[in-house]
């Protein structure tokens, strides 16, 4: 069995959640009160998967005795795997699991952070863990990487790094420049007129996937999203390792591309077809005047400093409820909070639309009156609406938590 920590994951639980059901193993999601009142105790899986999101969010859901539940499962024989965010809470540090001795790397320049894409990586020939490795891959696989953080490693004999970060491939971005469009010489003259580094090579050796031993356990720990739709060499891998690290059996070894926009409608519950029109709308704006865009088929790109990683949970969220089967409980939870999710909702869709537009404004008036729209003024309605920082807030945070606690209630859509 396959648990998936779904608390705090949202975008990042819905992927993991659709490989596992396109491997067809056996899988489970769990919560973290779940954890905390000793399931893994009582029932330990062959794996606990946690997927990307914010680890100290995580950390803080499971409280004291979650994380104490995860570290007494990997004492006892244990398998963790964690993805990005769920990477981070393995490590050690004041929210972290201790599972790791590493620690996570500061946050110097935070542009270098704002990377996303495939990304070929580096297979160590040298590791220990051969059986781990990719079997039957090209030298340097790609996988993606979706605005990971870094591991700062630190000496010691029980961390066997399994990839570190290669070349970049064609769809890889920092912030809201795609490197493919960029000829090479305009990173030399960045750094010469403005003293700022964007070399696509700035991650090149660092370790990306990496395994270790905790008590009689096993844990993996990678800032590659082996779980993305439509990457058949990562997929791949994730495959291989469930199969190794947890003696499951996929049925196939790829993940099938995942079309937000395409998915039918099966529930047409008046609040999510309520939701995905305020959110059509809003994104829709934000298309036409050139703050927002495509990535791929189930991520939405954004310029630099705009709130594209919440848009992008609620829009995952509400098209994943609208194609699925509800169970009972989750059609329970949005009639209990309907009067507030509404009100909530209406208020993103004036508040969104104003902001949306006040951030186009201050894009024109940038090079001729810069000081009309401050940043400030910005940051503020933002934060209004968002919350601040890795910290939800405003009339966001509450639709978030519905829709999540809606979410993880609906039987995924196979499309």
């Amino acid at each position: 069995m396959l648990y998936i920590l779904w608390d705090e994951s949202h975008l990042w639980g819905l992927l993991a959640w659709r490989a596992a059901a396109a491997f067809q193993v056996p899988h489970r999601l769990v919560r973290c009160q779940d954890i905390a009142q000793g399931l893994l105790r009582r029932n330990p899986p062959n794996v606990l998967l946690v997927p990307g999101g914010v680890a100290r969010r995580k950390a803080l859901a499971l409280g004291a005795p979650g994380m104490a539940a995860i570290q007494d499962y990997m004492e006892q024989g244990g398998t963790y795997v964690g993805f990005c965010g769920g990477s981070g809470l393995g490590l050690t540090g004041e929210y972290g699991l201790a599972l790791c001795p590493w620690t996570r790397a500061a946050i110097g320049d935070r542009l270098l952070h704002l990377v996303s894409g495939h990304i070929h990586l580096h297979c160590q020939d040298d590791s220990a863990e051969h059986d781990l490795l990719p079997p039957d891959q090209p030298a340097e696989p790609l996988a993606p990487i979706w605005w990971p953080a870094r591991f700062a490693p630190s000496p010691s004999p029980d961390v066997d790094v399994l990839a570190t970060y290669g070349m970049p491939g064609e769809d890889f971005w920092i912030a809201d420049l795609p490197l493919s469009l960029l000829p090479l010489q305009a990173f030399g003259e960045w750094e010469q007129a403005y003293g700022i580094s964007l070399r696509p090579d700035f991650l090149s050796g660092q370790p990306c996937v990496i395994h270790g031993k905790k008590g009689l356990g096993r844990y993996l720990l990678s800032y590659a999203h082996l779980e993305t739709p439509a990457s058949p060499q990562a997929n791949a891998w994730l495959a291989h390792l469930l199969e190794q690290l947890g003696r499951l059996a996929p049925a196939r070894r790829d993940v099938p591309a995942w079309d937000l926009e395409a998915l039918p409608v099966r529930w047409d519950h008046p609040l999510l077809l309520r939701t995905r029109e305020v959110l059509d709308a809003c994104l829709a704006l934000g298309r036409e005047h050139m703050l927002l865009f495509p990535r791929n088929e189930w991520l939405l790109g954004w310029r630099a400093g705009l709130p594209g990683s919440h848009l992008n949970h609620l829009n995952a969220l509400t098209r994943h409820a609208l194609a699925g089967a509800p169970k009972n409980e989750a059609l329970r939870i949005l009639e209990t909070h309907q009067e507030a999710y509404l009100h909530n909702l209406e208020v993103l869709a004036r508040d969104l639309r104003g902001y949306l537009l006040a951030e186009r404004l201050a894009m024109t008036l940038a090079k001729t009156v810069p000081d009309l729209v401050s940043q400030q003024a910005l940051k503020a309605r933002r934060e209004a609406i968002f919350g601040t920082g890795m910290e939800p807030g405003g009339c966001y945070a509450p639709l978030l938590q519905v829709l999540d606690e809606v979410a993880c209630r609906v039987e995924p859509c196979a499309r």
